[in-house]
């Protein structure tokens, strides 16, 4: 495998770990509450995370995964990707996102970056693309969804960054936290 490669490769696997991480250690209620208007939450984002690489790192090179994706449907309700119902279980959308790994580590492995792929929901003008394009457009697309994670996963319990004792985040007490956000605050009022 060519460095590059092998960097997209671990780009990608870094960011959909990252945010499979964000749910560790949560309950079920706070692994799927909204805290945001929009009703993002962190076992939709895994869900949706989980889906649509199954889809471009799938389907669009002819390896699909058979499993079932009803959110996806045509008669299925918008954004039905980016929450999960009570009849859906967490296991359920963890096995999900595994597989979702597995399959784009897969594709990611057997195929060259040129190699070419269609993807039928994209205009006609852009729907005919390489590996490499995807690549890049599923770590944009995860690595947005992580960073969403990072805000949700703060606001349930105050855990920030990549993992707990992340050492790309300056340690603080919550105590210093908050004189920091006060500051912060106090900054944008003045403003």
């Amino acid at each position: 495998m060519d460095i590059y490669k092998a960097h997209l490769r671990q780009a990608f696997l870094k960011q959909f770990d990252d945010l499979g991480a964000k749910l560790e250690g949560l309950s079920s209620y706070d692994m799927r509450r909204p805290l945001v208007p929009t009703g993002t939450n962190l076992l939709g984002l895994v869900k949706h995370v989980g889906s649509i690489t199954l889809g471009y790192l799938g389907g669009v090179f002819d390896r699909p995964a058979d499993i079932e994706l009803p959110w996806f449907a045509p008669d299925s309700e918008d954004d039905a990707d980016l929450w999960v119902t009570a009849e859906e279980s967490n296991e359920q959308i963890f096995e999900l996102y595994a597989a979702a790994r597995a399959l784009a580590a897969s594709t990611i492995d057997a195929l060259e970056l040129d190699s070419p792929g269609f993807v039928p929901w994209w205009p006609p003008e852009s729907a005919k693309v390489t590996l490499e394009q995807i690549l890049v457009h599923v770590i944009a697309e995860t690595a947005r969804h992580t960073g969403q994670a990072d805000i949700i996963r703060e606001l349930i319990d105050g855990q920030a960054g990549r993992w707990q004792g992340d050492p790309s985040l300056t340690e603080n007490t919550p105590e210093q936290w908050a004189t920091h956000r006060t500051r912060v605050e106090q900054a944008a009022r003045d403003a």
